[in-house]
């Protein structure tokens, strides 16, 4: 249910926007692709050097009863531009939030005979470049560290498992990975 009302609030937001030539991007970042994550993100020009990028992303893939690769993904960025909007350098600040709920996959031991589920939020600093393809198609690489708190629970993987321990975490390190296909729309 909560997930709903982000995604109501979010859609309210970004249907608020005022749009003209080259002020809005349409953009799909191909890491989370190989993931088999569907993402997608919209960025718009809102000063002579900057834009606020709104990617999220949602997996709902269950392949069993112990197998789960479920998530809800947002991270908003304020990005301010070294020389133009949509093309060149920039550095971002962004804000997350994600609930997940994860197990029986990969190749880590711990992921793979447990099940996460909970949620984080936090911020961080990123640096990006922005290369142009062609006159509306450009491809993006945007770095980030910074902070998030985690909240989950843990339970042992298979169907109806009780819980093994509830725990919260302090993370410092990456927290922003992308190679994104861009779209300007006019």
């Amino acid at each position: 249910m909560q997930t709903q009302k982000l995604i109501l609030v979010l859609i309210a937001v970004l249907s608020c926007a005022v749009t003209s030539a080259q002020k809005i991007a349409l953009k799909n970042n191909l890491l989370m692709d190989a993931m088999a994550s569907p993402n997608l993100s919209l960025e718009f020009k809102v000063g002579t050097r900057m834009t606020i990028d709104i990617p999220a992303s949602l997996n709902l893939w269950s392949f069993s009863d112990t197998k789960k690769f479920k998530h809800f993904a947002v991270q908003p960025e304020v990005r301010w531009w070294l020389c133009q909007p949509f093309t060149g350098h920039f550095w971002g600040v962004h804000a997350h939030y994600a609930s997940y709920n994860v197990g029986g996959i990969g190749p880590f031991k711990t992921i793979k005979d447990n099940r996460y589920e909970g949620w984080l939020t936090g911020a961080g600093v990123s640096y990006g470049y922005n290369r142009i393809l062609a006159p509306r198609w450009s491809i993006e690489a945007t770095v980030g560290v910074g902070y998030a708190y985690l909240s989950y629970d843990k339970y042992p993987c298979g169907k109806c498992q009780p819980l093994t321990r509830h725990r919260t975490k302090h993370y410092f390190g990456p927290t922003k990975f992308a190679l994104t296909l861009v779209f300007l729309l006019k």
